[in-house]
């Protein structure tokens, strides 16, 4: 309110300053506002001085988010932040890409349960009283109003959407004698072609019978159940023909007793939808033989369709051109849509495809019609996603022009762009030309093409790349930028970071990659486990590290140690507790390193020279001929060779008493006699 009031006063000293300075009539002096008391007093003596005005400025009328626009470009994005869509609560944020898609999900599944109660029970959200009153907020009336059996109430289920309801009235009509306008029974083709078949009914019987199989077996558990049954369900749904044989489109269109050119043409695009591309070709020839003539969109959807009708490469391009020149002759002006059809089929067409893309492109131009994303993503695909990978040429034109544009849907393919190019860029192993794209992404509002299914796919292709061909300051910076805010990492993904380090020779980070596995849920990964300890136990380090790598094998130890209900433990393997004790004799951990030497025993394996000779190498750092002698006493029991290397070593760099000695001495006799013994039985 102050604002208000200074604002207000402020305006109010203008304007009668402005009237001040300009007093209408000649026969009065006119004055000039100035801050300069000398400026007032030549203005007071002098009258023939010019009379001035100050002009207000003009009222600017701004976009009406030019405010949130401004609030927002002062904000970067927090890389330590997940998506806007979760809470602001640790447990419920994602850790992972499965865990990103399941709570998304989760959302999306309240979001439609709550369209569904509300659609379900409308009665009981029917006084609703807020204010301001916007109309475009409020929920819409999707209960009939009109009943009877009319034209009026089937055209009011027709813009309700419901399909059960408009063929059952359209019916009712027919049958009581009613005329049917041709425009109303070309709206209802509309809804049924673009829905296709009514699937309300099994719909509803699906849930009754995932109901009564509730009541039937309630001791079961519901997710192993009926998970089997609803993935039975979708095979079936999705095997069979999606346009059935003398569907309710099919009835309606054969009884109308007059057809016009959207009749047919929306039969056609129904047909196409719904995967009955033969019956949409039939369709066409018999809108031929009526002397109709198609719209554009017909043609592109059966432009889309040559794939389907033809099995040669050379005879859909020579289908798709006759549907292009029909279009001519029929005087049908192609749209962007068009062109994108018809790369869409050549995608389809080996090098047939490539050879005729560039002149569908060069048309294109000729017509004045500027490519969209899917236009380019045709185009990488074609060329870039072969066994021949062909030079960066196209790809770099493709980003010249893209880079300069901030594109609009325009085209359901044109999301597919970033994830195509990126690809490619990948094939190519350019990382100037993976900038090149992520910058074009970062323009304008092309990143809204990216969901966040494929925003992960392409951050993850990116960073596969980054590993590949980056140093590791770059690699690890984007990592950081990147991880868990705008991509999560796969386990392919910390593979190849892990590849990275030990190319670049910076090891002393693995620790602080196994705290993002562990945050990320990756830890019982045997891929990642096994690449992690053989990177850690391959060479010796400075103390301090080793430290931090074997607090890494007690994390990894306490994994293979864990069992619960839904957890299977994971197997040991002689590479794996070979890893664990080498890390632990390297940190002066003796008796951690000497639990995991016994486990050898227990697995029925055999420890590597490098393991004996690291554990050996840490008793003599500490000092402890005893467990060098247990070692030299568990290698001989095992029969391998290096047990008598071990024990030389033993007596000559070890001050051992008496009794060690003999110890020493009786290892070495059983061993003896453990091998007579085998050979009398031999």
């Amino acid at each position: 309110m102050a604002a208000r009031r200074v604002g207000a006063g402020s305006w109010q000293r203008v304007l009668s300053l402005s009237r001040r300075c300009s007093v209408p009539g000649g026969g009065r002096g006119c004055y000039r506002c100035s801050s300069s008391s000398t400026a007032l007093g030549k203005t007071a003596d002098n009258a023939e001085v010019a009379q001035e005005e100050i002009v207000l400025p003009r009222r600017k009328t701004w976009d009406k988010l030019a405010v949130l626009q401004t609030l927002a470009s002062t904000v970067k994005r927090d890389p330590t932040a997940a998506h806007y869509m979760f809470p602001d609560d640790p447990y419920l944020m994602p850790k992972n890409a499965a865990n990103f898609r399941l709570f998304a999900l989760s959302k999306e599944s309240g979001k439609n349960a709550a369209k569904f109660i509300i659609n379900q029970f409308p009665e009981y959200f029917d006084k609703i009283s807020v204010e301001p009153d916007v109309t475009c907020f409020m929920p819409e009336i999707l209960t009939p109003q009109i009943e009877g059996v009319s034209e009026e109430a089937l055209k009011e289920r027709i813009h309700l959407r419901r399909v059960k309801e408009s063929v059952d009235l359209f019916d009712q009509l027919v049958q009581a004698g009613t005329p049917v306008p041709l425009e109303t029974t070309n709206r209802l083709l509309d809804l049924l072609c673009f829905y296709g078949e009514s699937t309300q009914e099994k719909e509803e019987q699906a849930k009754k019978e995932e109901a009564k199989e509730d009541l039937e077996e309630p001791g079961v558990n519901a997710s192993e159940q009926k998970a089997p049954k609803r993935q039975f369900r979708r095979g079936l749904q999705s095997s069979g023909p999606r346009w059935r044989e003398n569907n309710n489109a099919e009835r309606i269109f054969k009884v109308m007793p007059e057809r016009n050119a959207h009749s047919y043409c929306t039969m056609i695009r129904g047909m196409v939808k719904h995967g009955a591309f033969v019956k949409a070709y039939d369709m066409y020839i018999d809108l031929l033989n009526e002397r109709h003539k198609a719209d554009v969109h017909t043609f592109n959807a059966l432009i889309s369709a040559v794939p389907h009708l033809k099995d040669r490469f050379l005879e859909r391009w020579e289908l798709a051109k006759d549907f292009l020149n029909h279009m001519a002759q029929q005087e049908v002006q192609p749209n962007l849509l068009t062109f994108n059809a018809v790369l869409k089929t050549l995608r389809r067409c080996g090098g047939v495809g490539r050879s005729m893309s560039l002149l569908v492109i060069k048309e294109m131009e000729a017509l004045d019609i500027e490519p969209s994303l899917a236009t380019y993503e045709h185009l990488l695909f074609m060329f870039y996603r072969g066994v021949e990978l062909h030079p960066s040429g196209i790809i770099s034109e493709v980003l010249d022009d893209v880079e300069k544009r901030s594109f609009t849907p325009q085209d359901p393919d044109d999301a597919n762009f970033f994830n195509t190019a990126m690809q490619a860029c990948c094939d190519l192993k350019d990382i100037k030309l993976a900038y090149r794209l992520n910058k074009a992404m970062e323009n304008g509002d092309n990143w809204k093409f990216l969901s966040m299914d494929r925003l992960n796919i392409y951050w993850s292709k990116f960073f596969s790349l980054l590993c590949m061909m980056e140093q590791i300051d770059v690699v690890l910076k984007w990592y950081k930028e990147m991880s868990c805010s705008l991509f999560y990492p796969s386990p392919r993904n910390i593979l190849e970071l892990l590849q990275a380090l030990d190319a670049a020779n910076h090891l002393e980070r693995i620790p602080s990659v196994w705290e993002d596995i562990k945050q990320m849920g990756f830890h019982r990964r045997p891929e990642l486990l096994d690449e992690l300890l053989s990177l850690m136990s391959r060479e010796q380090h400075p103390d301090e590290i080793q430290q931090a790598f074997a607090k890494c094998a007690e994390d990894i130890k306490a994994v293979h140690e864990q069992s619960g209900r839904e957890q299977a433990p994971l197997k040991w393997t002689g590479s794996t507790v070979g890893c664990i004790a080498l890390l632990f004799a390297r940190a002066g951990r003796t008796q951690d390193a000497w639990n995991m030497m016994e486990r050898f025993q227990q697995i029925n394996r055999i420890p590597t020279d490098q393991v004996l000779d690291g554990f050996w190498n840490c008793a003599k750092q500490t000092n402890c001929p005893d467990e060098a002698i247990k070692l030299v006493k568990l290698a001989a029991s095992l029969g391998l060779p290096a047990s008598q290397r071990l024990k030389s070593r033993t007596e000559k760099e070890f001050e051992l008493s008496e009794k060690q000695k003999k110890t020493l001495e009786s290892i070495q006799s059983d061993s003896d006699s453990d091998s007579d013994s085998d050979s009398d039985h031999e």
